[in-house]
């Protein structure tokens, strides 16, 4: 945790605008949730132990916080969703902009890299062993 008040208060600040952004994201389609959460996620390790704790302790944004921070992964549901979002959001974007080759092909090559990302991370250990996904949920109090 920073020692310094000033940046710790920064970083604090930080993470609530961050998660607000994510929070923001889940109804706005071209504002991305997940790295505004994880963003949020690491502002508070730097700052508060307490909002840190809690965050990792949310239902649903807990697992993908603890998967990204202990194993670097994603899960394969969450690379499905996103996926399935992109091409929806991307589509209806390129359809309803119709802005020219130039506009179509950046928001190509963006949907393609940060699929290409997605895809490339690795999957969080319960993904691999099906038995492990019931007791890390059982472990966090998680209810399905």
């Amino acid at each position: 945790m920073i020692q310094s008040t000033s940046i710790r208060i920064t970083l604090m600040a930080a993470g609530w605008i961050s998660l607000a952004l994510g929070a923001l994201g889940v109804i706005l389609p071209l504002l991305p949730t997940t790295p505004f959460v994880l963003l949020a996620a690491y502002c508070f390790s730097k700052s508060s132990p307490r909002l840190h704790h809690w965050l990792l302790h949310q239902p649903h944004l807990g697992p993908m916080i603890q998967n990204w921070e202990q194993y670097g992964s994603i899960s394969k549901r969450a690379k499905i969703t996103a996926t399935v979002a992109m091409i929806l959001l991307f589509s209806f974007s390129l359809f309803i902009l119709s802005g020219g080759i130039l506009l179509s092909t950046l928001l190509i090559g963006i949907g393609s890299g940060v699929l290409c990302f997605i895809w490339t991370r690795p999957l969080p250990p319960y993904d691999l062993d099906p038995d492990a996904q019931a007791r890390l949920a059982n472990e966090m109090g998680v209810r399905h």
